[in-house]
Formats: C-alpha cells, structure tokens, sequence
C-alpha cells in the first residue's frame, strides 16, 4: 500500500477534532461492538491540525474488507455522528 485513507467527512460534530471536518492527523478505526474511529473525544477545547485534512493511520477491524496489514485501503472514509465508520464493511 502506498497511500493512506482520506477521512472524507466527519459528521461528530461533538469531537474535539471536529472543526467543520476531522482535524486530527490521523485516527485509527477500531471499537468492540461496531467499528468506530477510537479517536474521537469529548472536550471543551478544539484541536488537531489548522485544516480538515485527516487520514486513516491505523484500523484495528480485521474482519474488515478494507483492511490490508492493519492499514485501510478504502479510497476515503465517512465518520456518522456517533463515531461509527460508516464504510466499515465485514467480508
């Protein structure tokens, strides 16, 4: 794998790396009961990089079909409102 994911939208809003899109520098997708991005977080402060230009930097979901050595190789990734990664798919 050469490139890594694009986090193409984020709708949790109510994430401390949210600002009108994931400002995180990467996040990794992993979570028990559904697959999730592990680093959302609640907090009274916004972080993160000045642009919304976030990536993939580790799934954690093996069971995934986009899974390829622990990296995502989607061509781009949707976050729901509730963390869920919305282009998590079981194989």
């Amino acid at each position: 794998m050469s490139t890594v994911t694009a986090v193409t939208s984020c709708a949790t809003t109510s994430c401390a790396y949210n600002d009108s899109g994931c400002t995180a520098f990467a996040v990794t997708i992993g979570g028990s009961a559904q697959a999730s991005c592990t680093t959302f977080i609640t907090l009274d402060a916004r972080g993160g990089l000045p642009t919304a230009d976030s990536q993939v930097g580790a799934c954690q979901r093996l069971e995934c079909v986009h899974n390829k050595d622990l990296m995502c190789s989607a061509e781009g990734i949707e976050v729901s409102d509730t963390a869920t990664c919305l282009t998590y798919e079981a194989r």
